[in-house]
C-alpha cells in the first residue's frame, strides 16, 4: 500500500476548502490570559493598597492636639501642636520634636482605652 494516494486525496480535500484568516481572533485569544492576570493583580493587590493609602491620608488630616501618635521611626508621643504639614510631638515631659505628618504611622485618639483595662 502506497501513501501517495492518501496524500493526493488529502491535498485535494484541503484545496477545495475555503481558508479563513483568523489572525485577529488568534491574537485576541492569546491576549485573554494576559488580561485576566492583570485584572486579578489589580483586584488583589493594587485596589486594596489604594484603599489603605486613602484611609491613612484621612487619618493624617484628622490629627489633632492631644492625639497619641507613632512615628515612622517608632517614637510614640502626644501631639502638642498641629501645622499644615508638620506636627509637634512631645515624646517625654519637656521634650518636643517636630515631625512631618506623612511620617506618622499610627494615630491613637485620646477617647480610646487600652485593651487590657
Amino acid at each position: 500500500m502506497s501513501i501517495a494516494p492518501l496524500l493526493a486525496t488529502a491535498q485535494a480535500a484541503s484545496a477545495g476548502a475555503p481558508t479563513t484568516s483568523g489572525g485577529g481572533i488568534d491574537f485576541f485569544m492569546q491576549m485573554i490570559p494576559l488580561l485576566l492576570v492583570f485584572v486579578i493583580f489589580y483586584v488583589l493587590m493594587i485596589r486594596p493598597q489604594q484603599a489603605r493609602a486613602k484611609a491613612h491620608a484621612a487619618t493624617l488630616t484628622a490629627v489633632k492636639k492631644g492625639d497619641e501618635v507613632i512615628t515612622g521611626g517608632g517614637i510614640k508621643g502626644r501631639v502638642t501642636k498641629v501645622m499644615d504639614d508638620e506636627v509637634e510631638v512631645e515624646i517625654a515631659p519637656g521634650i518636643k520634636v517636630r515631625a512631618v505628618k506623612s511620617t506618622l504611622n499610627g494615630v491613637v485618639t485620646r477617647d480610646t482605652k487600652p485593651a487590657n483595662d
